[in-house]
């Protein structure tokens, strides 16, 4: 079986590229290895960006469907330092410039967008072979296969697409999370809900921070950060030994308000460690006929607030360049690789930027001033 257009992964990235194609006509078929879309739980709030991802939203034509589910007041965002104080307040005035949406409801609006053929649920992609032909053969974990024409890795960190283009291995960037959660925060946790405020709040120190983001149904959805070699988690069982694990962490938070280490101590979930990965900076590739990658498939890097919107918007203009050109769509998708570069080379510089501003050495002074100044730029 041969399909015009093959993505490789239900995100948020391939869903929008999807969708785009989808309006106008154009066949496509998505693979993706989660079984439904209800598998496994999406991560937490995005802020979505004018830019970038509002604009491929409006692309996708779901732009009514995006403002039914942002959640009202979660624009809002402080800065604190290890002891509690509020460095940095500034509130959701409504302008929705950056509104903020759950990463799954954001995801259900995109596949309730399509039909129900277009996504073919638990194939793990375990390979990708090219053929003589000039396509490609995809081989699923379950040993069945397709032939493919145009095939688009959207299937993030780990691509088994990347290869085809250029073989390089993600590093770690020098930075764990490890997420929890906190429900029923107002009746449960009022002091901790009460120095988190209605957003995002971000306490930060050298080396290490602790962010949490409001959710509605008063959950309170952290990330705790430390930089740490990736041997310092090496023994971390959070579901073996959960209270060992969750001491360990803890006990390099100590000093801070306890309020915000109960973040960390009185989570009600399972919590997970999340290492984090990029792939150099610069990254680029000799347009390979018949292949290309988009979002964290082709240019992964630390999250700085932008890779969701990055990634909708690959799948918006790579749809775009496909659309204005049919009769030559290798030299279309040459052509938007181009502009993706750029635009993946601009946001890595702003990503390690981010980085050294939240966890470097001039933490929190440092990001105080830059988002004391977001507002002007």
């Amino acid at each position: 079986m041969t399909t015009p257009i093959t993505i490789i992964g239900a995100g948020l990235g391939g869903l929008t590229l999807a969708r785009v194609l989808h309006l106008h006509g154009v066949p496509v078929t998505i693979y993706e290895a989660d079984a439904s879309a209800a598998a496994r739980t999406q991560g937490g709030q995005l802020d979505i960006h004018e830019s970038n991802g509002q604009a491929a939203l409006a692309a996708a034509g779901l732009t009514d469907e995006f403002r039914a589910i942002i959640h009202e007041g979660g624009e809002a965002s402080r800065i604190l330092d290890q002891h509690g104080t509020v460095l940095f307040e500034d509130g959701d005035e409504g302008g929705g410039r950056r509104p903020e949406v759950l990463r799954g409801d954001l995801r259900r609006i995109l596949i309730d967008s399509l039909p129900a053929e277009t996504i073919q649920w638990g194939r793990k992609v375990v390979s990708v072979e090219v053929l003589d032909s000039g396509g490609h053969e995809v081989t699923f974990a379950d040993g069945t296969s397709v032939i493919a024409g145009m095939i688009v890795g959207a299937d993030g960190a780990w691509s088994k697409v990347r290869p085809l283009v250029r073989d390089v291995t993600p590093e770690y960037a020098g930075t764990t999370y490890v997420e929890t959660y906190l429900h029923d925060v107002d009746a449960l946790h009022p002091d901790t809900a009460t120095l988190v405020g209605p957003g995002t709040m971000m306490a930060l120190a050298p080396g290490q921070g602790i962010s949490a983001h409001r959710e509605a149904g008063d959950i309170l959805h952290t990330y705790v950060q430390l930089s740490r070699p990736v041997d310092w988690f090496t023994g971390l069982d959070f579901v073996a030994d959960p209270a060992s694990a969750i001491a360990r962490v803890a006990a390099e938070f100590g000093g801070w308000h306890p309020s915000l280490t109960a973040l960390i101590t009185d989570g009600e979930t399972t919590p997970v460690t999340r290492p984090i990965f990029g792939v150099p900076g610069g990254f680029r590739w000799e347009h390979t006929p018949g292949v290309t990658l988009i979002g964290d498939a082709a240019h992964l890097m630390p999250p700085a607030g932008d890779g969701a919107n990055i990634a909708m918007f690959d799948g918006s203009e790579l749809a775009r360049a496909i659309i204005d050109n049919p009769a030559d769509i290798d030299s279309a998708v040459a052509a938007f690789e181009q502009q993706m570069f750029l635009r993946a080379e601009e946001a890595a510089v702003f990503s390690a930027a981010i980085h050294e501003l939240m966890l470097g050495a001039g933490a929190p002074g440092s990001a105080v001033a830059f988002f004391s100044g977001a507002d002007e730029e």
